[in-house]
């Protein structure tokens, strides 16, 4: 016999009988005229021919991945998958302590926010016209010693022009979250 048998192969490459049966089967082993298998020659071929992941499944390690027989390629999806776990578990510890917002929340926030200003800025001309009117009648009678009226509603729409006309400056701009 001039190369190892299937027990002896199987303990020198630390595969089953069984795969290294498969193996021969499927042509991934040289074989000598007597049947017998040719062990260098037969390590270069499989090593070639075997996808890394099968050959960690036939060895008991870890089959998570089946990807093409490069093993570059296998480390580096194993690399951008772990990569991923590790930043995944930071958003879950940012959630927890409540650093992490959601960002539909934010958003809807910050639009409630923005209406609520708005709405404030829209009544305000009312609320403070009449108030205005009178402090600056007060102050133009003191600077000319003659009575002066300023009418109310007069100032109120002078006022709620500008702040609509302010208003409408201000829709225009866009809040951006993140990206």
């Amino acid at each position: 016999m001039e190369g190892m048998s299937e027990r002896e192969y199987s303990a020198h490459s630390g595969l089953s009988r069984g795969a290294i049966q498969k193996a021969r089967k499927a042509g991934r082993l040289v074989v000598y005229s007597d049947g017998s298998i040719n062990a260098a020659a037969s390590d270069v071929r499989r090593a070639d021919m075997t996808n890394p992941d099968q050959q960690r499944r036939s060895t008991g390690g870890d089959a998570s991945f089946s990807g093409p027989a490069d093993s570059a390629s296998y480390l580096k999806a194993r690399t951008a998958l772990t990569v991923y776990q590790a930043q995944e578990r930071q958003l879950a510890i940012q959630k927890k302590k409540g650093t992490l917002v959601d960002r539909a929340r934010a958003e809807t926030l910050v639009f409630r926010l923005a209406r609520q200003e708005r709405d404030v800025w829209v009544t305000w001309p009312s609320r403070v016209a009449a108030l205005m009117a009178a402090e600056v009648a007060a102050e133009v009678e003191k600077q000319s010693a003659q009575p002066v009226t300023i009418e109310a509603a007069i100032l109120q729409r002078v006022l709620e022009t500008h702040v609509r006309a302010q208003l409408d400056a201000l829709a225009d701009l866009r809040v951006s979250i993140g990206q």
